[in-house]
């Protein structure tokens, strides 16, 4: 049974593969980048060899313990990520709980990142390899760390199934996987300058996991090279029982989930509530209106961009910091423009399917454009005024502000127009509603990439004006640049806005049908 379990792994991901292409040179990348990532680890591991026992046992059991912390926190964010043996798939199957504890356990190893974990963490073999024993104890380590890191997994995936069934929680774990990625410059810059600092305090610190469950059988080499049998016993002893507890825990979770499996059902609704359709005025365009800022409130592929907009200054900020002058914050509010106007840029394929009511109700084109773009600007605006001010108050460079705030408004209301046509007239891939934002369907992606490209420039061309008036009022010195950069990136942005909204209405009306055939194939 185990093997048979084993079997249907391998099956279900070369079935998946076999789906698309795409999918299988996006695979192809990802197994590239995870070997690059082992080859370095499995080299470094191999070099700790001459290194001090000190120096490799701090190395081996901080990598080992952020492994184990990783298990234990990726799955809850990315829960949805690999489901082919999901344990509510076996409910209806006579499978005896300990072969089936032991099929699954070992079909975690199956895939990128178990088998990642696994070379990375038998190549400690080689950094004890100074004897018989420390490299026995190595072994017996880093096959007690891996299976620890397998059923942790296990362990939080299966306990936290009914709350990864809730549609919310999958909204906003993938919107938190966001920000750590957009902070990822100041993550590495930070941990690597907290490293050299600190090499007086992570060694005693390595000690210390060394007798939690996180780092137990990562010191167990490290122990026994280091003449201390009796230490490494004891965290043998520490290591089987975590990993003993973990496995029973699992397996009363897993009776449970094969009982009453997760429902992921609507729940209790109230009535009653026609939220910001009874607020906005009960027009075509303030319904779609409505509509659309409902979206950006409660779909992670739209509420993204609002995640990211708080960390823009974070980002720049640590980037004056580096290169000692902050300058780079006067871009703050142009790209936060650019950012939220160009989101709207693929509107109809996020609507997907849904785009029919749209159809449906016989909504004019105009009143579609409209409505999406002032949902887009109802935050967009207030998001370029506070970062112009805010950067002018920063620097105490007021003269700078007005044309800073025209370059900015130009780039909104030029964008919002110039998205509106975008969208009528072609539509992307991007990820399914209900999927991760990360989760992108394959697809045309040289029409995409041409798309968004030839898009951008586009939009470049039109607010030349205002980057001429910004340039000659830094050149000059000339306040009066600035202002009449406020004025034509109000009075021009405005226009192109009008005009963008009106034939992105007609070319809607002209192709709705074309439109809904076309969002449906990318399904």
């Amino acid at each position: 049974m185990v093997a048979h379990l084993l079997r249907l792994k391998l099956t279900l991901l070369r079935n998946g593969l076999r789906r698309s292409p795409w999918q299988l040179v996006g695979m192809a990348i990802a197994g590239l980048y995870a070997l690059g990532v082992v080859a370095t680890l499995v080299i470094a591991l191999v070099l700790l060899r001459n290194a001090g026992p000190v120096t490799a046992h701090t190395a081996v059991v901080l990598g080992g313990s952020a492994a184990v912390l990783g298990w234990a926190v990726v799955p809850v964010v990315a829960s949805a990520t690999d489901m082919t043996l999901d344990p509510a798939r076996f409910t209806t199957f006579a499978v005896p709980m300990k072969q089936l504890l032991a099929g699954l356990a070992l079909g975690g190893l199956i895939g990128i990142p178990g088998l990642a974990t696994a070379l990375v963490s038998l190549s400690t073999v080689v950094t004890w390899s100074r004897g018989v024993l420390p490299a026995l104890a190595a072994l017996a380590g880093a096959c007690l760390g891996v299976m620890t890191c397998i059923v942790l997994a296990k362990v939080v995936t299966t306990a936290t199934a009914s709350l990864a069934a809730s549609r919310r929680f999958k909204d906003i774990s993938a919107i938190a996987v966001m920000v750590p990625l957009v902070l990822l410059g100041p993550i590495v810059a930070g941990v690597g300058r907290g490293i050299p600092a600190s090499t007086g305090f992570l060694p005693e610190f390595a000690l210390t996991l060394s007798w939690t469950p996180l780092g137990a059988p990562w010191s167990l080499g490290g122990d026994v090279a280091s003449g201390r049998p009796g230490q490494a016993a004891v965290k043998l002893l520490v290591a089987v029982a975590v990993l003993g507890a973990l496995a029973w825990c699992w397996k009363l979770l897993l009776e449970r989930a094969l009982v009453t499996p997760p429902y992921a059902g609507a729940g209790k609704r109230r009535g009653g509530r026609l939220g910001l359709f009874g607020v906005l005025p009960p027009t075509p365009a303030g319904a779609v209106m409505a509509r659309s800022l409902t979206y950006w409130l409660r779909d992670p592929r739209y509420s993204g961009s609002l995640v990211v907009i708080p960390l823009l200054p974070v980002v720049l900020a640590f980037q004056g910091t580096q290169t000692g002058s902050y300058g780079s914050l006067a871009f703050l509010a142009p790209v936060a423009a650019f950012i939220l106007a160009w989101s709207i840029s693929a509107d109809v394929s996020y609507d997907n399917t849904a785009f029919a009511l749209h159809l449906a109700t016989g909504v004019r084109g105009v009143a579609d454009r409209l409505g999406r773009a002032l949902a887009c600007m109802t935050f967009a605006l207030p998001v370029v005024l506070v970062f112009s001010v805010g950067y002018a108050a920063f620097t105490g460079n007021w003269t700078a502000l007005p044309g800073q705030l025209g370059f900015s408004l130009g780039i909104l209301f030029t964008g919002l127009g110039l998205s509106s046509v975008v969208s009528a007239r072609y539509t992307v891939t991007v990820p399914m509603p209900g999927d991760s934002p990360f989760k992108k369907p394959p697809g045309n992606v040289g029409q995409t990439l041409a798309v968004q490209f030839v898009g951008m420039l586009v939009l470049m061309v039109l607010v030349l004006p205002e980057a001429a008036l910004l340039v000659a009022q830094a050149v000059t010195g000339n306040i009066l640049f600035g202002w009449l950069n406020l004025a034509v990136g109000t009075v021009l942005g405005l226009v192109l806005f009008g005009a963008g909204v009106r034939l992105g209405g007609r070319w809607l009306e002209a192709r709705g049908p074309e439109l809904l055939a076309q969002v449906t194939v990318n399904r």
